[in-house]
């Protein structure tokens, strides 16, 4: 998990839509939210790791070190003038600093206060209150950057820019923090060098019975799911994919916003998803082979059922007026977390959905 901080605190009206957010969060509240969020999931015997500890534990070791800034200080992004001053300054950071600015941004000002202007056009142009390395409120957002899948992990390409920064902390983490360094797990991908080919975790629900279910929506690309089907298939880790052909809209951004699984045969969905097309992707007959079935969008429930070995799936959908389902599905009202089965953390605001969840069992 990631504790709301600084990130958040700069997230303001004039930036918010680039930086992927709908309005500007109360801070403190979302702190306290985080907090007992976090103390749900202790409760319920599960080990808690905050993000930024990992980083900044990974930026002690001088590789994890590297990997991150010659990542972040790029010529194309700085200018062949800047770069190799501002990576010779954020280098000398001591590893919490160097986090916090990683994920919370620094500005001109802030910059200029502690190290002499470097020579650069691109520096000269920029306002003093202009963010030098921009803040990342999305790694509030963890299951979209990594993704456990089954016995490895996917470190995500990202969609869009506001979040393409964050992958490169994960695969410092995974890659050389002792928590993960002499561990044996399979990656199930190549980070930011995947792009464009993206996936993001929120389109991606590991189901049970060797099976993932994929959303292609917004932001996960057809060829991300293949790319991930071949190495699953070739770990010998998965033995289906059934992909979901979603709608591009923001208000579906990712599968989970508008379908999860709350019990080994059970999901929750919003009504206004309808049907969709969906591919159940198998093994070929060579390495490189993968078989494709095609399904017609009123087939979507047989091929999840088909997927997890079952004859069908029980699928809870609240009765509303469209207006009501649509407000709830907006608050996320089918984005619950199954923290064993049949037992889901869910948003409170969503009364709706979560009595009908209630009343089901």
């Amino acid at each position: 998990l990631h504790r709301p901080d600084l990130e958040l605190k700069r997230l303001t009206p004039s930036n918010k839509d680039a930086l992927l957010f709908d309005d500007v969060l109360w801070v403190r509240r979302a702190r306290a939210e985080h907090d007992g969020f976090a103390d749900v999931l202790r409760d319920r015997g599960v080990t808690v790791h905050l993000f930024g500890d990992l980083l900044t534990e990974a930026l002690e070791i001088p590789v994890a070190r590297s990997l991150v800034l010659d990542r972040v200080f790029d010529e194309k992004e700085y200018g062949p003038l800047a770069t190799d001053h501002l990576r010779a300054a954020f280098e000398t950071l001591p590893a919490p600093e160097l986090a916090a600015a990683l994920v919370g941004g620094m500005t001109k000002r802030e910059f200029l206060d502690a190290h002499p202007e470097p020579t650069s056009v691109r520096f000269h142009v920029m306002d003093l209150d202009d963010f030098l390395l921009g803040p990342l409120p999305n790694h509030l957002f963890t299951r979209d950057t990594s993704a456990w899948i089954y016995d490895g992990v996917s470190i995500n390409a990202m969609r869009w820019p506001a979040r393409q920064r964050e992958t490169v902390h994960f695969e410092a983490i995974y890659r050389h923090h002792p928590l993960f360094r002499d561990e044996h797990f399979n990656l199930w991908s190549e980070g930011q060098a995947d792009y464009p080919s993206t996936i993001e975790g929120g389109d991606v629900l590991v189901i049970g019975n060797g099976a993932v279910l994929i959303g292609m929506s917004e932001r996960t690309t057809p060829q991300a799911v293949e790319m991930l089907a071949h190495k699953l298939f070739a770990a010998g880790s998965a033995r289906t994919i059934v992909a979901l052909d979603m709608p591009k809209r923001r208000a579906l951004m990712h599968l989970d916003t508008v379908m999860t699984m709350v019990d080994g045969d059970t999901f929750t969905q919003y009504a206004g998803l309808g049907m969709l097309r969906s591919y159940t992707i198998e093994p070929g007959s060579g390495d490189k082979e993968l078989k494709v079935t095609d399904h017609p969008p009123e087939h979507m429930h047989r091929a999840i059922a088909a997927a997890l070995g079952l004859s069908e799936i029980r699928v809870l959908t609240a009765t509303q007026d469209v207006h009501a389902a649509e407000r709830e599905q907006w608050d996320d009202g089918c984005n619950v977390l199954a923290v064993e089965p049949g037992v889901v953390v869910a948003y409170e605001r969503n009364v709706t959905t979560n009595t009908h969840l209630r009343k089901r069992g």
